[in-house]
């Protein structure tokens, strides 16, 4: 472990939170990486907005994951975006690189933030000793869950 930056905590509280923002982290790379694979070959009715919109949902998961990687470090642990790591790591179903339609790119994102928004909100209890990384992951919950529900909110029949 490098030099904590942050004080007041104990070495199991900053390593719990270390291996759950860590962990976290290879979600949202993974999830970034989704959403913009469905920006570049999404076509069909609704096409503008939802392209819009999977820029700016793509923006906030880069400053999530800014944030993340930061506390990671402040706390002495070493964040690890690698792709391979990612790769290794992440939890999240391949996402199929066949899908055209606007509807079919919705229904499989809106999966996948789901599954990303529970595990940090698993992360919020697990990091309950460390408030300041609990919070992180609250305020990204937040975000995650609008996200996915101005994403959603694009599929048919809402």
């Amino acid at each position: 472990m490098r030099e904590r930056f942050a004080s007041g905590l104990t070495d199991k509280v900053a390593n719990t939170s270390i291996e759950v923002l860590n962990k976290n982290l290879s979600l949202v790379i993974d999830l970034s990486l989704i959403v913009k694979q469905a920006h570049w070959t999404l076509r069909g009715a609704g096409f503008i907005g939802v392209h819009e919109l999977l820029d700016t949902a793509a923006g906030n998961l880069r400053g999530i994951l800014d944030t993340m990687a930061e506390r990671v470090v402040i706390l002495g642990g070493t964040p690890d975006g690698t792709s391979q790591n990612v790769a290794k790591t992440t939890t999240l179903p391949e996402y199929p690189a066949d899908l055209i339609t606007v509807k079919d790119h919705v229904r499989e994102l809106t999966e996948r933030y789901k599954i990303v928004a529970a595990s940090v909100r698993d992360a919020i209890d697990a990091t309950d000793e460390d408030a300041d990384t609990s919070d992180l992951l609250t305020a990204a919950s937040r975000t995650i869950d609008k996200d996915a529900w101005f994403i959603g909110s694009n599929a048919e029949g809402n």
